[in-house]
C-alpha cells in the first residue's frame, strides 16, 4: 500500500496508554497509570444530557457551542481568574485535547517550532508533529523543583519559534506556577512575540497555593493579545467520556476560529454540551468532594513514599505524584514499569512518557480508591539510605 505521511510516522507511542492497556489485559491489576476520576457523576448532570436526547435535540449546534454554555465557561473564568472574558471568546471543544489541536492548527505552519515542557504531557509533542511542526522541549530540572527557568527557555528560541506551551497545574508533575513565574514567562513571550497556549486542565485542584492563569497578564488590546487557554470538564467534573471543554481565545479571531472548528469537528455533541452546562451552573458538591479526596490521597501516598525513602515532588496541584524510582529502574524506566506490572500487578506511568528528563521517574495517579492506591504503593521496592534497593 502507499506510505502514510511522514508527520504521522514520526508521532511517538504514548507510553501512558501502552502501560495502561497492558494493565487492562492483566487480571487483578491495580491501575495507577491513568488520570481517570472514579466517582459517580452527579444526577443533575446525567439528567441534563439525557433530557437533551429525550427531546430529540440532536441537530448541529453553532460551531462555537451553545450560547448559554459559552457564557457559563466565561463566567467561571471571570470569577476564578478576574479576567474580563466575554462569551464571544469561548469555543466549546470536544475535550481539552481537541482544544490543543485547535489552537496549534491556528498557530503552527510546517517547520515552525513550539516550546513544550520536558517533562510534559505527551500530546503536546504528538499533536504538534501531526501538524508538521517541531516540538522543542524546555527543561524542568529536579534541582529546581521542576519549575521552568526563563533563561533556559530563552536560550531555545530561534527565528522559527512561534508558540510557548505552559501547563499549570502540571501533568505529570503536580507543580504549580507562581504568580511571579507566570508574569515573567508572559514577559518572555512578549519580548519574542510568541503565542502562548496555556493548558489548565487541573485548574480546580490546587493545594494551599493559587492557580494563576497567564491570561491575567495578557494584553487588553486585540493587537497584543497572545494567550489561548485550554479548559476541560473531564477532570473537574469527571466527564472524561463526554469529551467536553473550552478554548478561550484572544479577541478578533472569530472567523478564523469558525473556519478551523468546522474543518476539525464542526461542533460538539449537544447532549455533552447540556450536561456540561448543568455541571458548571448547578451544585458544586462533586468538585468539593473530589478536591478533598485527591488531597487526602496525596497525603496518604506521600506518607508511604516517605516510609520507603523514595524521593518525590510534593504535589501542589492536579492529582498525581511524581516519584523517583531510579534506585531500581536501571536507566530504563519504561522497561522497569513493564516488569513491575508483570511481577507486582501494579501499573505506573513511566516518566519517559513525558520527556527525556522523566527517565528514572514515574507518575502515580491519585484519583482512584485510596485502598487500591495504598495497596499498589505498598508493593514498591524501598530505597536504602545509600540510594540502592533496600532489603
Amino acid at each position: 500500500m502507499p506510505e502514510l505521511a511522514a508527520h504521522v510516522r514520526d508521532v511517538p507511542v504514548n507510553q501512558i496508554r501502552e502501560i495502561t492497556e497492558a494493565a487492562w489485559r492483566t487480571p487483578g491489576a491495580l491501575v495507577l497509570s491513568i488520570g481517570e476520576p472514579g466517582f459517580a457523576l452527579p444526577r443533575h448532570v446525567l439528567d441534563a444530557g439525557m433530557a437533551c436526547l429525550d427531546r430529540d435535540e440532536t441537530n448541529y449546534t453553532p460551531n462555537a457551542g451553545l450560547p448559554a454554555l459559552r457564557e457559563a465557561f466565561a463566567a467561571r473564568f471571570r470569577e476564578e481568574q478576574g479576567v474580563d472574558v466575554g462569551a464571544d471568546r469561548v469555543y466549546v471543544v470536544s475535550g481539552a485535547q481537541q482544544g490543543l489541536h485547535f489552537a496549534m492548527s491556528l498557530l503552527l505552519s510546517p517547520g515552525d517550532e513550539i516550546l513544550i515542557p520536558n517533562p510534559g504531557y505527551p500530546t503536546f509533542a504528538m499533536t504538534s508533529r501531526l501538524l508538521s511542526a517541531v516540538p522543542v522541549g524546555y527543561p524542568l530540572y529536579p534541582d529546581h523543583g521542576f519549575q521552568p527557568r526563563t533563561a533556559d527557555i530563552e536560550a531555545l528560541i530561534t527565528t522559527r519559534t512561534r508558540v510557548l506551551v505552559l501547563n499549570s497545574p502540571s501533568n505529570p508533575l503536580g507543580a504549580v506556577l507562581s504568580k511571579d513565574s507566570v508574569r515573567e514567562l508572559m514577559d518572555l513571550a512578549r519580548r519574542h512575540d510568541l503565542w502562548v497556549i496555556s493548558d489548565e486542565c487541573y485548574e480546580a485542584f490546587t493545594y494551599d497555593v493559587e492557580h494563576v492563569s497567564p491570561a491575567r497578564y495578557d494584553a487588553g488590546t486585540q493587537r497584543e493579545a497572545r494567550v489561548f487557554t485550554s479548559l476541560t470538564l473531564s477532570k473537574t467534573y469527571g466527564l472524561t467520556g463526554l469529551r467536553i471543554g473550552a478554548l478561550v481565545c484572544p479577541p478578533g479571531l472569530q472567523q478564523q476560529m469558525d473556519n478551523v472548528m468546522e474543518s476539525i469537528v464542526s461542533c460538539v455533541a449537544a447532549p455533552s454540551q447540556y450536561a456540561a452546562l448543568a455541571a458548571l451552573t448547578g451544585p458544586q458538591d462533586y468538585v468539593q468532594h473530589a478536591h478533598r479526596h485527591y488531597r487526602n490521597n496525596r497525603d496518604a501516598a506521600s506518607a508511604v513514599l516517605d516510609g520507603k525513602n523514595i524521593p518525590y515532588l510534593r504535589a501542589q496541584g492536579a492529582f498525581y505524584l511524581w516519584a523517583d524510582m531510579s534506585h531500581v529502574s536501571g536507566g530504563d524506566v519504561r522497561q522497569w514499569a513493564r516488569r513491575f506490572l508483570a511481577d507486582s500487578g501494579v501499573a505506573l506511568a513511566p516518566g519517559t512518557a513525558f520527556g527525556s528528563i522523566g527517565e528514572g521517574w514515574v507518575r502515580i495517579a491519585l484519583c482512584g480508591r485510596q485502598q487500591d492506591l495504598m495497596e499498589g504503593l505498598s508493593r514498591l521496592p524501598a530505597r536504602a539510605a545509600d540510594g540502592t534497593t533496600a532489603g
